[in-house]
């Protein structure tokens, strides 16, 4: 005998069984659901039913098996080591796919972090990635990382902020090339490429170009048959679209900016068809830190998502407690936007945290006397006194000093320049105050806390009103792993009951929300404070009953 369920405690676990079919049934004019089908002349009518759905089987299956994972999901690099190894190492065992955040570090320590992951996870054939941030006032960084990574054997490479295509990033994907053949043509070097304009991903759509692969080639870099297979295979095996995120980003809204990169690759498709049949994939990253982004994204067609901010306030990320904190206090309002270090003089901005630091502010009047004034020595009276006391906290000289001594060391060819250009020796002060910035918070310098520069997006707020009242609220909860466990779940539980929905089935909220465990009598008071400033909507009363007219097919116009 079939058993309907008619109560919201019973619907919930029905949809929630998320390898197990659901059907909505009405019964004797009662609505439910059930794992079986109604048999016939039963009295049962079946109103709508869904398939199995669970997380393994959310975005690309080809993404899956040409990366060696068991989940469409990517947690993508956040710098200076704030995606840590312990970070990258924790969602790699658990089947998923992270990038160690390379970018504003020292070749030694990019050295020793991939070394790291690959005693530790190349043993066992555990795919990684390491992230190449594209600098194009610090190529040595950039030839630096590639070639760690070419020594360590690192097999995927995630590149960020590219608006144009380097030598390295170009050795790095043609170094890899191999005949194959059964396919034509193999690579062992993975490319995913993050990027915010179609311009910029027709580059990665495409092979790379032939002067630069030329180049390689006649330097030695490349063999002739790889530089003849580049022809032949384009740039990036996925694309990543990059909305509205935490740090660098031109806060393009995911539904405008995914299509519109998926339409771009199926139109390049037909002029360069892969050789493996298979067109570069597309995912989606910025605004993913609920269930419900989650399943928005897969069901605008990316074939993975990649999740930011909300890494960042985990347990395993490599930046300090008190700024984990800081993240799970967030709300949706609390992030905007501010002067970049590494573009300041381009006027380009990153999305930082405003709530519990001054920084934005601080770097926002940096850039306003930077465009008001010719040089520090034509500063107000007024202005440099605050500069040197309340910002920089340290005499103008010392902090020219350090600057000098930095490119000396890491930037020789700028030293010209700094000693005529009097605006650019303005530049250089200011952006060392950036630079600093996430340097204080990511070290969790106290008496700098005021200055912290955090990036952040708004999906950090969505995730800590999603999390409210559950285990997941407090900061020393929220493991990575299993951060990427609930939103999949999540996800995979929403797209169901967006499926009902599209079926013409309303269901009641109490019981259309995915739950979360609630905290144990053990969890820390910080949780419950966190909880109490949210929302609680996710764990319905059990005593709660399902009305009649609540679970139905809406009417068709």
């Amino acid at each position: 005998m079939t058993t309907v369920s008619h109560d919201p405690e019973g619907l919930y676990e029905v949809l929630a069984a998320l390898d197990r079919p659901c059907y909505i049934v009405s019964s004797e004019g009662r609505p439910g659901a059930t794992h079986h089908p109604p048999a016939p002349g039963s009295g049962t009518t079946l109103l709508a039913a869904v398939g199995p759905l669970t997380p393994q089987r959310l975005g690309s299956a080809d993404f899956r098996r040409h990366h060696g994972l068991r989940y469409a999901y990517m947690a993508g690099a956040m710098a200076g080591g704030i995606a840590s190894v312990e970070l990258v190492t924790a969602l790699a065992r658990a089947g998923h796919l992270a990038s160690f955040g390379s970018a504003g570090l020292p070749e030694d320590r990019i050295d020793q972090a991939l070394g790291r992951l690959t005693a530790e996870l190349a043993a066992t054939d555990t795919p990684f990635a390491c992230n190449l941030i594209h600098n194009p006032l610090a190529r040595a960084m950039e030839k630096a990382c590639v070639d760690a990574c070419l020594r360590h054997g690192v097999h995927c490479l995630e590149a960020s902020a590219f608006v144009q295509l380097t030598p390295d990033l170009v050795r790095y994907r043609v170094a890899g090339l191999r005949r194959d053949p059964a396919t034509g043509v193999r690579s062992e070097h993975r490319l995913i490429a993050k990027v915010s304009h179609p311009h910029t991903a027709e580059l990665f759509l495409r092979p790379a170009p032939h002067e630069i692969v030329a180049d390689l080639k006649a330097r030695g870099l490349v063999s002739a048959e790889q530089a003849e297979l580049a022809r032949t295979v384009p740039m990036a095996d996925d694309i990543t679209a990059e909305a509205d995120s935490g740090g660098h980003t031109d806060r393009r809204p995911l539904a405008i900016l995914l299509p519109a990169l998926i339409h771009l690759r199926d139109l390049i498709a037909r002029e360069h068809p892969h050789p493996h049949g298979t067109p570069v994939r597309i995912g989606a990253a910025g605004g993913i830190g609920t269930p419900h982004a989650m399943a928005a994204a897969f069901a605008l067609g990316a074939d993975y998502v990649v999740t930011g901010s909300v890494n960042q306030a985990t347990t395993e990320a490599g930046t300090s407690p008190g700024v984990k904190r800081l993240l799970a206090q967030a709300s949706l309002a609390d992030c905007t936007m501010a002067p970049a270090a590494d573009m300041f003089e381009q006027g380009v901005q990153v999305q930082v945290l405003a709530r519990g630091t001054l920084f934005p502010g601080n770097a926002a009047r940096l850039y306003r006397l930077y465009r008001e004034h010719t040089s520090l020595d034509y500063l107000p009276a007024d202005e440099c006194r605050l500069l040197q006391e309340r910002i920089l906290r340290r005499p103008l000289e010392q902090v020219m000093d350090e600057c000098t001594a930095y490119l000396k060391a890491h930037q020789p060819d700028q030293l010209p320049r700094a000693e005529r250009d009097p605006k650019y020796r303005m530049a250089l002060v200011f952006r060392w105050y950036l630079a600093m910035a996430s340097r204080w918070a990511t070290s969790g310098q106290t008496e700098r806390s005021g200055d912290w520069q955090v990036w952040c997006g708004p999906a950090m707020g969505a995730f800590n009103a999603w999390t409210a009242g559950s285990t997941l609220a407090a900061p020393e909860q929220r493991q990575a792993a299993t951060i990427a466990e609930h939103l999949l779940r999540g996800a995979a539980f929403h797209s169901r009951v967006s499926q009902l929905r599209l079926s013409g089935v309303r269901l009641p909220a109490s019981c259309a929300e995915y739950r979360l465990p609630s905290p144990s009598p053990r969890t820390p008071a910080s949780a419950g404070k966190v909880a109490a400033r949210a929302t609680r909507h996710l764990s319905p009363s059990p005593s709660s009953r399902l009305p009649s007219d609540r679970l139905r097919r809406k009417p068709r116009s």
